[in-house]
């Protein structure tokens, strides 16, 4: 039995090793460089083995990626549940949003005996499959921030639609104060399935249904903020009154952008919260952000998890973590 673990988890390590499945301590520390993801993918499986070994329950944490702020916060609040509860979470996440690694992810919390999967997915439809065959084995799902297209024992996330009609109305307000009443407005997403996203560009459209603005097609950084901010320069070329970022690189991005081109008629509004965000909140360069609680999503993901481990039943209820409006008075 020993051995084949061993085979198992050497699999596992090459497997992580090769797709970047990246993955961090209880202390949430992503690893950078390719030496540094090799070891943190052997310390991940190493760990996980010896929990398995003890008897420890094993609680896989599969987030997007391993360095947004965003994700930082989620694990906290995750081993924060750990702690108090006695189980052992391992943060194991791409270092950038891809559906391949984020699957291999997945697949490597299953060969190294997670009792429980909490996962946000990047995309819904690609990791179905993965998330079904897991749960097919026995193994307990959770979503935090973005399901996918599988039944899961419960889900804690915002209420995305409602958080960007409220960014809408924001900017709304925004442009109304500043005696703009028509115009376009540039909206940069991460991708077409990321369902939590997508839910926020519904919101945010439907804010402006009615009115005399413009809301032009979408484009797609994939998160990345170096990416977004090209995107948002060229909105600004284009002449645009505001710019909407879906998630924390799309924000930081649009804010960059706006801080890079000198002006100050162009209102960004946008998703999350990070130091970079709070930062140009504070410049003036972004009007707001929508500030989920993934701490929240988290905390409460682990200990749902551990609940559907002992075998209770949690009726796959959707919980919203709510959501925040920073502007710079705040």
């Amino acid at each position: 039995m020993k051995k084949v673990l061993s085979v198992a988890c050497a699999l596992c390590m090459t497997t992580a090793m090769l797709t970047g499945c990246g993955s961090s301590n209880n202390a949430g520390t992503a690893a950078t460089g390719e030496a540094q993801n090799s070891a943190a993918a052997s310390t991940t499986t190493e760990q996980a083995s010896t929990a398995t070994d003890a008897g420890t329950t094993l609680i896989a944490l599969i987030t997007m990626d391993s360095l947004d702020q965003h994700w930082v916060t989620l694990n906290e609040g995750a081993q924060k549940a750990a702690a108090e509860l006695g189980v052992t979470v391992q943060f194991m996440a791409p270092n950038t949003k891809d559906d391949a690694q984020q699957i291999e992810c997945v697949n490597n919390a299953v060969s190294a005996g997670a009792q429980a999967i909490i996962v946000a997915a990047n995309g819904p439809d690609a990791i179905s499959s993965a998330l079904r065959e897991a749960s097919d084995a026995g193994v307990k799902l959770i979503y935090v921030d973005s399901p996918a297209n599988v039944s899961a024992e419960a889900t804690f996330s915002t209420d995305n639609n409602a958080a960007g009609k409220t960014a809408g109305e924001e900017m709304k307000k925004a442009l109304a104060d500043a005696g703009v009443t028509s115009g376009s407005i540039g909206i940069i997403n991460v991708n077409a399935a990321t369902d939590s996203c997508v839910m926020r560009e519904e919101g945010f459209r439907s804010a402006f249904e009615g009115t005399d603005f413009e809301l032009l097609e979408t484009q797609y950084g994939e998160g990345d903020a170096a990416k977004s901010q090209s995107i948002a320069e060229n909105y600004i070329t284009q002449g645009v009154v505001g710019i909407f970022g879906c998630n924390e690189g799309s924000t930081t991005g649009a804010g960059n952008a706006i801080k890079a081109s000198g002006k100050d008629n162009v209102i960004g509004v946008g998703f999350d919260k990070s130091d970079a965000i709070l930062g140009l909140i504070d410049d003036g360069y972004l009007l707001c952000t929508m500030a989920q609680n993934p701490d929240v999503m988290g905390y409460e993901g682990v200990k749902a998890a551990v609940k559907a481990i002992n075998g209770e039943s949690l009726g796959g209820v959707v919980t919203d973590t709510g959501v925040s409006v920073l502007t710079k008075q705040q």
